[in-house]
């Protein structure tokens, strides 16, 4: 019994660490840039869709919606506001624009967890599940929407997959993680295919966080522990590869899952964070790391 509720749930956990890790990995391998607000933005999500259910009565449906826009728009926001400004700056030597972007996604993530903060407070906010009920699953009753999440998860990720390896422009954003320079000799502009990524991040994380919502719930002070996972699953799945991101997160998924269960739910991440250090001593490149 207890072999089957590690194994479900551990699935779903992991399902949605890779749609949050995948969009993180993403924008770093085709744009370079370690987006230290990700926990921030997939908690903006979440406010605006339970926001929406609470404060403006709309339905589940109409909620997420909002909150899946809510973070394709917050992402937009950070790339033109943030981002997009230190890239093009004329003052900043190009060996320094990376520390400085990290550190200006660092505190724009903190401006938005205190706005949060400010105007819903610090309490856990969960979104109306859109699928209730129990299913049956091998004697584990599981929570419906559980198995919703997962699903959810897997579709969009497989739209994904078809979008970079089944069309022009996925192609076009695959080619530029790969060789920038040569992209350019193509034709094709790379600010246009730096806003494309940074736009189908805000989608992946605004699901995500949606999904997150509605499984587990979030308050501002998930903004922290958020980001840290994502950027842990992507360095142990190698930074930049978005396939070794989808790998590590069933990794740190199942790793938490069994030590909530046969351990304590307060040293869950602890597994997950000594196997990082163990991987960056054994291959710091991570899993399916190109750089």
């Amino acid at each position: 019994m207890l072999f089957w509720q590690i194994l479900i749930d551990g699935f779903a956990v992991g399902s949605l660490y890779a749609l949050g890790a995948m969009g993180f990995a993403l924008i770093f391998g085709v744009s370079g840039v370690l987006n230290l607000s990700h926990g921030a933005l997939m908690v903006a999500a979440v406010v605006a869709a339970w926001a929406a259910g609470n404060d403006l009565h709309v339905g589940p449906y109409a909620g997420a919606a909002i909150g899946v826009l809510v973070g394709l728009v917050a992402s937009l926001v950070t790339y033109f506001a943030v981002v997009r400004p230190l890239q093009n700056s004329q003052k900043i030597r190009e060996d320094e624009k990376e520390i400085f972007i990290l550190t200006a996604t660092l505190l724009w993530g903190i401006m938005i967890q205190e706005l949060i903060a400010y105007f819903y407070t610090n309490n856990a906010k969960t979104v109306s599940p859109i699928v209730g009920g129990v299913i049956n699953i091998a004697g584990v009753r599981t929570p419906a929407n559980e198995l919703f999440t997962a699903i959810v998860c897997w579709i969009v990720i497989g739209v994904l997959w078809l979008l970079v390896n089944r069309t022009r422009a996925g192609k076009a954003v695959l080619a530029a993680s790969m060789n920038p320079r040569g992209v350019t000799l193509l034709g094709i502009e790379l600010p246009q295919i730096y806003i494309a990524v940074w736009a189908i991040y805000g989608v992946l994380i605004g699901v995500a966080g949606v999904l997150l919502g509605m499984f587990l719930g979030v308050s501002s002070y998930s903004v922290g522990p958020l980001t840290a996972s994502a950027f842990s699953i992507v360095v142990l799945g190698g930074l930049g590869s978005v396939s070794g991101a989808l790998i590590a997160a069933y990794v740190v998924g199942y790793l938490e899952t069994m030590t909530a269960y046969l351990i304590s739910p307060a040293y869950r991440t602890i597994p997950a964070l000594l196997l990082l250090v163990v991987v960056m001593y054994v291959r710091p490149r991570g899993l399916l790391g190109r750089r």
